[in-house]
């Protein structure tokens, strides 16, 4: 009789809903290299969002675990595109959307970010959240790809890098708003077009 190796499945890991309607509701997602946003990072950017949240068409374009894009829905957001390259990941998305009564307030799409965005825009977004990989180099690019029709006015943009690592340049026409680390994160907030308004 042939020896059989069982094959070890690598286990999930989990993250909870800090606000909204879903609070303290706990999901999974596949252990692929992804770096969640920290709970303490989400709960600061939501606070800084809070007006605003509510009704707004969000893009969540390097999604990993969809953690921002879901603390977005659970707070009131009309729309969520998620957009993420791995294949495992944007099905987890997927998967609990479909359990989630989320049903025609998001989209996910396995794709790159850069593909996605050298597209025609849908409709431009109210939020954008930048969360790619630390030193993949693609804040820049999509930052530029983002002018181009994709941005609400005095739309409100999210990245978050490594904070060892400086920003890139930025369009002249984004404006920071506010600004934070926690541990080896740093995060800030911008607007599109106009200078001077709250977050």
């Amino acid at each position: 009789m042939r020896a059989t190796t069982a094959k070890k499945e690598r286990p999930q890991r989990t993250l909870r809903i800090i606000g909204g309607q879903w609070r303290g509701r706990k999901f999974h997602f596949p252990a692929l290299d992804i770096r969640p946003t920290p709970d303490r990072v989400r709960e600061t950017l939501f606070n800084w969002l809070q007006p605003r949240i509510q009704g707004a068409r969000c893009l969540d374009l390097f999604a990993g675990s969809g953690a921002l894009g879901l603390e977005a829905l659970s707070r009131g957001a009309a729309e969520v595109v998620f957009v993420e390259q791995q294949r495992a990941a944007s099905v987890a998305i997927e998967r609990l959307l479909a359990q989630w009564p989320a049903a025609g307030r998001a989209r996910v799409l396995c794709t790159e970010a850069q593909r996605y965005l050298s597209g025609h825009a849908p409709s431009a977004f109210d939020l954008v959240l930048l969360d790619p990989p630390y030193a993949s180099g693609e804040i820049a690019a999509a930052a530029r790809a983002l002018e181009h029709g994709w941005l609400a006015s005095e739309a409100r943009i999210y990245i978050e890098h490594a904070r060892r690592e400086s920003l890139p340049a930025l369009p002249a026409s984004w404006h920071e708003l506010r600004a934070g680390t926690a541990g080896a994160v740093g995060y800030h907030l911008y607007q599109s077009g106009q200078t001077g308004a709250s977050a």
